[in-house]
């Protein structure tokens, strides 16, 4: 597991639904997938309030597909769990690829927010 200062250098575009730059001080433990000693996939958790810890997850488009996102989103919420919080897993339902991994992971639909989005923002979601 990896504790916050060992992703300071991780605040980058492909790992972006793992970590938020804008809030930063809330990233609080992550977990990394590597191949050949390259880092391949991404999940980490913020504290988005003192019981709950958000997961977000990460895999580079050549991995995809083959368990990474799933494997380390449960080894997060394991470990969260074991820390005494509640993991949660937030994605839009259009996101097809992310609801999927929630529910491989273990999650199940705890509350669902409505929104509407155009439908080329939908469809660049799950290309």
């Amino acid at each position: 597991m990896w504790e916050q200062s060992d992703f300071v250098n991780l605040y980058q575009l492909e790992w972006s639904n793992a970590l938020c730059a804008d809030r930063k001080e809330l990233d609080v433990l992550g977990i990394g997938a590597y191949d050949c000693g390259t880092l391949i996939g991404f999940a980490a958790c913020s504290a988005d309030c003192e019981t709950m810890w958000q997961i977000g997850v990460d895999v580079l488009p050549k991995y995809r597909r083959r368990g990474v996102a799933a494997a380390l989103t449960s080894g997060l919420a394991v470990e969260i769990l074991r820390r005494g919080k509640v993991p949660f897993y937030c994605s839009a339902w259009s996101n097809i690829r992310s609801v999927r991994n929630a529910v491989k992971s273990g999650f199940l639909p705890a509350w669902v927010e409505m929104t509407a989005k155009p439908e080329d923002i939908v469809n660049e979601m799950n290309q």
